[in-house]
């Protein structure tokens, strides 16, 4: 049979005939590469079904409230939805040397205790992965170790073993020979995928897929592969530091954007079971630039530091750079402080810095984000023992903001006294006791301690 040759992008999985120099879906260049498609008939098995012989009514279907598995890492439990749901297929991202190989050798300690495990690894070999278990305290006689790149291989050995869980490291080490591409390439990734998500949905065993991510911080491979899964989640954090943060983005078993924080230790990854106390446990006392904030992830308040520096820029165009906040709006605040409040910045430099690797998106933070870069620059501490929490309009009004008591109380609970929300959140406020609330409409109510 005639085969034929088809260019396939490599960030997006776009297809055409023809070779592109510039990807008309995800506008990247120099990303298409050949690969040789092979007719359906020509291959050597055919894919089975995931089904039974005839659909079942929903109402004969049993289904038990404890069905979820725990891992023995709370962290990742409550990130999980409560657990390891069984047949389910998970995705693992994160950059090279962050924790993810650690953290699921770590969770087979636990599963043994169930039932077999099985560890495919296409980066290490059997001795290798040896050594890191000796160094995390992992053994168990149910844990076994396949330094194997074939697919094919890898699931008649998990077929033989049923194993509780079945991890593959990493899935763009896996190749299959029926597919006439390198390792890696979008149609392996996307096979193997399917493959895998056969194997699970088949039997009871979980499967966990780990990824590598490309430069922009996504997963590697083509977009398909995070719709296959059940469950996606991203390790974040720098390297250099020793905290990592856990982060569902997708789960269809339990709720999205849930973290998990964990602290890179001797032994592998160790629990923080209390966020709000590691982040803020080197806040200088009394330094401009440094303010305090609630942000809730997931279903967890957690309290961060941010911190910013204005200084007189030596560039004709002053440079706004950011650190787990997004430019774009510290582009806006910066407007509407020299807008609305009358601050000159537009010859300074503004940096703006989240501490601790965490990044936050929500635009509760606008108030602390103005107020540390106000503190910058008037070289003036923010009054000790405050949080600041609301949205900021382009006219400068505050905005109400969600789970105001779940803030409050976490606040509280640090030995925070005062708080600047939104008036509109002060009727929600006022449940909570022993803590002073300055219920402000305006931006210029807010800072007004600052601009003395």
């Amino acid at each position: 049979m005639k085969t034929k040759s088809i260019f396939i992008c490599q960030e997006c999985g776009y297809e055409t005939g023809k070779w592109l120099g510039k990807c008309p879906a995800c506008n990247n260049w120099n990303t298409f590469v050949e690969e040789v498609q092979t007719p359906a008939k020509d291959k050597k098995s055919a894919a089975p079904s995931l089904g039974g012989d005839a659909p079942s009514n929903i109402t004969d279907i049993a289904v038990t409230d404890d069905i979820r598995v725990k891992t023995g890492i709370g962290e990742l439990d409550n990130v999980m939805g409560g657990g390891i749901v069984p047949s389910s297929l998970t995705l693992v991202g994160g950059e090279p040397g962050i924790g993810k190989s650690t953290l699921l050798l770590q969770i087979c300690q636990t599963l043994c205790g169930i039932g077999n495990v099985l560890y495919v690894s296409g980066e290490e070999s059997a001795r290798q992965l040896k050594l890191r278990a000796n160094r995390l305290g992992v053994k168990n006689d149910n844990l076994y170790i396949l330094s194997e790149t074939n697919i094919d291989s890898a699931i008649m050995h998990a077929e033989k073993l049923n194993p509780v869980a079945l991890i593959i490291d990493s899935v763009q080490t896996m190749y299959t020979s029926d597919v006439q591409s390198a390792s890696g390439s979008v149609s392996q990734v996307r096979e193997i995928t399917m493959r895998l998500m056969r194997f699970a949905k088949s039997g009871t065993s979980s499967v966990f897929l780990v990824g590598h991510v490309t430069k922009d911080g996504s997963i590697a491979g083509p977009r398909v592969l995070e719709h296959m899964v059940d469950c996606v989640l991203y390790f974040e954090g720098e390297r250099q530091q020793s905290y990592r943060i856990l982060r569902a983005v997708k789960n269809r078993f339990g709720s999205t954007n849930e973290i998990g924080v964990f602290e890179m230790c001797d032994k592998g990854l160790r629990e923080v079971l209390n966020p709000s106390a590691m982040l803020l446990s080197e806040r200088p006392e009394g330094a401009p630039g440094s303010v305090v904030f609630c942000a809730v992830e997931g279903s967890r308040p957690i309290l961060a530091e941010i911190q910013a520096l204005v200084a007189p820029t030596n560039f004709g165009i002053p440079r706004r750079m950011t650190s787990g906040f997004d430019l774009s709006r510290l582009n806006l605040l910066t407007a509407v402080l020299e807008k609305r409040v009358g601050l000159k910045l537009s010859t300074s430099d503004v940096y703006v810095n989240i501490i601790g690797g965490l990044k936050i998106d929500e635009p509760a933070a606008d108030i602390a984000v103005m107020a540390a870069i106000t503190s910058s620059l008037r070289n003036a501490a923010a009054p000790s023992g405050t949080v600041f929490l609301g949205e900021i309009g382009l006219t400068g009004e505050l905005r109400s903001i969600s789970d105001v008591p779940k803030r409050i109380s976490e606040c509280t609970k640090m030995g925070f006294k005062e708080i600047v929300i939104p008036s509109a959140n002060a009727k929600a406020a006022k449940e909570i006791a022993d803590v002073k609330i300055h219920a402000v409409k305006t931006i210029r109510e807010a800072l007004a301690f600052l601009i003395t």
